[in-house]
């Protein structure tokens, strides 16, 4: 099976070119002690605005610092909140749509209408609000875009829960005496897995994308901490004299997001069933 789902991988090339440039923003950004050409917050006020050049690839910014070695730590920052975030999401969503899928009754229609009520509020104002009370910090950020992001995740387990439960193999694990806890972690939620993996990919690239807006809105990663959206919000004071102040994060973001979507198209193509089975009747 492993081998049948490297070689359906290896023919979507797009899905190839969006782990390569993942894969390149986590060796760069895991890297960057060892990368970096200068120290992301050594100041030199002699060199401040500098255009690119050999000693300093793209740039300094307006306190004479490297913005290479800012936007290598930067993606540090990126990295940590895509993953944190979106690994708490996984847990609360996971948690609760299993909870609702398996169980049903009025913990069901508890959770659900709870999910309705959070869909209801605005994302965005949500998290500034909150962002507001606990404090822009790279820690609040990520628990606060991981605890408003699990909705879609707990309805999506909740469906194949759904699913999954009413199949042979799980009415027979019931019959031999398991527990609900032995059924839904050994039998039901490892073959659920496979679309909330897709959805987590895609939440990656989403959660990126947030903390970057936030950082953009001085509501993020606070500064002399290097991150992709503040490096963005310093260059659009110089816009016209450092144009690489705004290019080179803006890049980075572009193609952080494009890598992550691309490679969770290819994966939803071949872990979601529905898909693979209708692969061959779509050619629109």
């Amino acid at each position: 099976m492993n081998n049948s789902f490297w070689r359906k991988f290896k023919r979507k090339r797009l899905s190839v070119i969006g782990t390569v440039l993942v894969l390149t923003l986590i060796v760069l950004s895991l890297g960057a002690p060892f990368i970096a050409p200068h120290p992301p917050d050594e100041q030199n006020l002699a060199l401040r605005l500098h255009p690119p050049d050999a000693s300093h690839w793209l740039g300094t910014d307006e306190y004479g610092r490297d913005v290479l070695s800012r936007m290598l730590y930067g993606g540090r920052i990126s990295l940590s909140v895509g993953f944190v975030a979106v690994g708490i999401a996984l847990a609360i969503g996971i948690i609760l749509g299993a909870i609702a899928g398996y169980f049903g009754g009025w913990l069901d229609q508890l959770i659900m209408r709870t999910v309705d009520i959070v869909l209801c509020i605005p994302t965005l104002f949500l998290i500034l609000m909150l962002i507001v009370f606990l404090g822009p910090n790279l820690f609040n950020i990520m628990v606060i875009i991981g605890c408003t992001s699990w909705t879609e995740l707990s309805r999506l387990v909740r469906a194949e829960f759904l699913t999954l439960r009413q199949r042979d193999y799980i009415q027979a694990a019931h019959a031999v005496g398991v527990s609900d806890l032995g059924v839904i972690f050994r039998h039901i939620l490892p073959n659920a897995l496979a679309p909330v993996f897709v959805s987590a990919t895609f939440g990656i690239a989403g959660a990126i994308l947030l903390e970057s807006g936030l950082s953009f809105l001085g509501l993020g990663v606070q500064p002399p901490v290097p991150s992709w959206g503040n490096i963005l919000t310093a260059g659009k004071d110089y816009i016209t004299q450092a144009w690489w102040l705004t290019l080179s994060p803006g890049i980075a973001i572009f193609l952080t997001v494009l890598g992550y979507n691309l490679l969770g198209d290819g994966l939803r193509d071949i872990l979601d069933p529905r898909l693979s089975s209708g692969e061959g009747e779509n050619h629109g």
